[in-house]
């Protein structure tokens, strides 16, 4: 996917490739943008080429592809996937072999804009007919869809999957940091709509004292209107306000 002004490199860290995309001056300060679970750095393309973006305000942005995903390496030692160096590149697993019996673009249409609350399925009645033609909304592209669709045609989906299998190990390994706080200064958002924002108990936790106890850096939390999971493509233009208003505070 092509932005003007964006610029790639390969750069070696820990070991490995990982591919970011880059651009402005940083006279504002440097912004780096992780993309989530099955997108990639592109995701951000919104907030890094727009009338109201984040480089045109002075901020250098760096998106990278994290490992196992899209143009960056995806080492192959499942042992080594933890939170501390997200490594691997597993045997195909149920969740691929279900994946490679469906349209790659369908599969990113039908997660980009499900309305759906719940938690995503591999039933057949989540996913529905994998021949229809999902319609894309205003503020998702042909092109963006199609990049991605490409891109994990390419790399497959056990990169992705991976973040998920090494839960239990991250759980372990961090286990001497389990009553640890976040301090540093904090913003939270999340549409209204998000599968997670709607998940039982998370509400309440988010907004009754919960997370302000784990995170005593917490200064503010924002629920998108009108936003599911997406925001940062769904509601860029507010998304990336509330980005920059947060970081002016400094």
């Amino acid at each position: 996917m092509a932005l003007d002004g964006v610029t790639h490199r390969a750069l070696e860290v820990n070991g490995i490739k990982i591919h970011v995309a880059e651009i402005g001056d940083g006279a504002a300060g440097t912004v780096l943008l992780l993309h989530g679970f099955l997108e990639l750095w592109c995701s951000w393309h919104h907030q890094l080429r727009s009338p109201r973006s984040l480089p045109g305000r002075g901020d250098r942005c760096l998106a990278p592809d994290l490992r196992g995903y899209g143009a960056s390496a995806a080492p192959a030692s499942p042992s080594s996937y933890t939170a501390f160096h997200i490594v691997g590149d597993l045997e195909p697993g149920v969740m691929e072999a279900e994946f490679a019996q469906m349209d790659t673009k369908f599969i990113f249409k039908k997660l980009l804009t499900t309305r759906d609350t719940g938690a995503i399925s591999m039933s057949k009645e989540w996913w529905g007919p994998t021949d229809e033609d999902i319609p894309l909304p205003p503020w998702v592209s042909d092109d963006y869809v199609g990049h991605l669709a490409a891109k994990f045609d390419e790399t497959g989906f056990a990169g992705a999957m991976n973040f998920y299998r090494c839960l239990d190990l991250n759980w372990e390994l961090t286990a001497p940091w389990t009553a640890a706080k976040v301090t540093v200064p904090t913003k939270f958002m999340a549409g209204e709509s998000a599968m997670s924002y709607n998940y039982t108990g998370v509400q309440e936790y988010i907004h009754k004292g919960g997370l302000k106890g784990d995170v005593p850096g917490l200064e503010e939390v924002a629920v998108i209107a009108g936003g599911a999971h997406y925001i940062h493509l769904e509601k860029a233009e507010e998304v990336s306000e509330h980005i920059y208003d947060f970081f002016k505070k400094f």
